[in-house]
């Protein structure tokens, strides 16, 4: 992993055809990326889809500059998003090993397949 200590700067913001692109050449290549016997068993999602109340409960705790994802996996092998906030250092905000639930952490997003969302031109 590289090391920073700071937020990346700069415009993250694409074309929508680039993000058409990229999307294309995923759904193109997900599987083939996969050994052969991970394959066709629905592990790297298409899409995940999160409320927006979760990502602005993430946005607003105290100190947040960003968000990141991280990808897990559950005991199927399924790939899931997981999104933390981080402050401006780009240090994650994390609740605590031993502190309960607080709302830091977003997972049990919409996950694409088996619950997809509406045809669009990143999708088809």
């Amino acid at each position: 992993m590289s090391e920073t200590n700071s937020l990346p700067t700069g415009s993250h913001f694409i074309t929508q055809e680039r993000a058409v692109e990229m999307t294309s050449e995923y759904r193109s290549n997900k599987e083939a990326i996969l050994a052969t016997g991970y394959q066709n068993q629905g592990i790297l999602p298409l899409s995940e889809t999160f409320n927006r109340g979760e990502i602005d409960t993430l946005l607003g705790k105290s100190g947040c500059e960003g968000l990141r994802i991280y990808y897990g996996m559950d005991e199927n092998l399924k790939v899931h998003a997981i999104i933390i906030p981080v402050n401006e250092d780009n240090e994650d905000i994390l609740p605590g090993e031993n502190a309960p639930v607080d709302n830091s952490i977003v997972e049990e997003g919409q996950r694409c397949p088996d619950l997809c969302p509406p045809e669009s031109p990143l999708n088809e």
